[in-house]
């Protein structure tokens, strides 16, 4: 999925990406805590799991085809003088195996179907790595106070992580995190984007301005806004 094609599933405008960006700003006036923002197409690939099902979908096909082998063998006698040749019906086989193995596969790489095919811990699994990564790559990991969270979520799998930095770990339970993901997740589900990471942004800005409030020296160590990650 292209980044186009995502923020166009987001149904994001560039006023909604700049409401986003003032609503971290506006959070992080309260706090020396820093707010990072990401969403994915999808956290990784997942060729294991639809090349096993479009294989499974062309098995099926062929056994459903081979009681009519014979009739197979009939409608091609029309076009030959003499007996149909012994490799016909095999390469009839091959053919269509091969037919369902690419419709199968194109038909996995629609996220609605990578949704059902894929086991729900794979996708827990692959999105909670993913985040990770990005939580290391985009530098959350990096502030001074160590007082850094992500929100990240992953579109194809329909999963929100809130990861924080150790420094916010030691006074804020992770629980916390976690419940405004899953109202984020929810939020998302309902289809108005904006209203969705806005409402997390202030939940998260005023739990951070709780534990690390404002003070003098505060500089903004990461960029605000929403970031498409490719």
């Amino acid at each position: 999925m292209t980044v186009k094609s995502l923020i166009k599933k987001l149904n994001l405008s560039d006023d909604d990406f700049k409401a986003i960006k003032e609503a971290v700003a506006a959070a992080e006036s309260k706090t020396t805590g820093e707010i990072a923002l990401a969403v994915a197409a999808e956290s990784g690939k997942y060729s294991f799991w639809e090349l096993l099902w479009s294989n499974g979908l062309a098995a099926v096909v062929l056994a459903v085809m081979i009681p009519f082998s014979a009739g197979i063998t009939t409608l091609f006698r029309k076009f030959y003088w003499e007996a149909v040749p012994e490799w016909i019906v095999p390469c009839v086989f091959v053919a269509v195996a091969f037919a369902m193995v690419v419709l199968g596969f194109y038909l996995c790489n629609i996220p609605a179907f990578d949704r059902l095919i894929i086991p729900s811990s794979e996708k827990k699994e692959t999105v909670s790595a993913r985040a990770m990564q990005y939580f290391a790559e985009s530098g959350v990991y990096k502030t001074a106070e160590h007082s850094g969270i992500l929100i990240f979520v992953s579109y194809m799998e329909r999963e929100v992580r809130i990861i924080a930095d150790s420094g916010i770990n030691e006074k804020i339970s992770q629980d916390l995190w976690n419940l405004i993901a899953d109202e984020l997740c929810e939020n998302l589900r309902k289809g108005d984007t904006v209203k969705a990471f806005i409402g997390a942004v202030e939940r998260c800005g005023a739990l951070l301005a709780e534990k690390f409030p404002n003070h003098e020296s505060n500089p903004n160590e990461l960029a605000d806004g929403l970031v498409i990650v490719e």
